[in-house]
């Protein structure tokens, strides 16, 4: 008689079994990554709009200038640089403003409104990140991203 070799029947139906239960549990872990990589993108534009503001006012205070309603920062030349609040530093919630103070915004458009400016990531209509020229403030939405 031959000496048969291989995999018999059962061993490769349980061998497809396990592997079915190991993707039934690990595809739920992976489906919500959109989601979580969207939510950090959010917040990682808001901890640069915080540090926009920061480095415009900071800036704005080293000058000494009180009055000025526009600070020069890195590589920008007068009418120019970033437009702020006098007596506060803070940018205004403008194009010229926090937008000018960001220098680059990519994957997020804005909107600008009163003293609000909203960035709005480029394929969700609610992750969004938002700045305040009265209070220099940034608030992020993340719900339904």
């Amino acid at each position: 008689m031959k000496k048969q070799s291989g995999f018999t029947l059962i061993e490769l139906v349980v061998v497809i079994v396990i592997l079915g239960i190991l993707a039934a549990v690990a595809v739920p872990r992976f489906v919500n990554l959109g989601t979580d990589a969207r939510v950090a993108s959010v917040n990682g534009f808001a901890g640069g709009l915080r540090s926009a503001v920061g480095i415009v006012q900071a800036r704005y205070m080293a000058t000494g200038n009180m009055t000025s309603t526009e600070v020069l920062l890195q590589g920008q030349t007068a009418g120019n640089g970033v437009v702020v609040a006098a007596g506060s530093g803070l940018p205004a919630a403008t194009a010229n403003g926090i937008t000018r103070a960001m220098t680059d915004i990519s994957g997020f458009t804005p909107t600008y409104s009163g003293t609000t400016a909203a960035y709005t990531q480029n394929g969700s209509a609610t992750c969004q990140a938002s700045y305040d020229s009265g209070t220099g403030l940034v608030t992020v939405t993340t719900t339904g991203c």
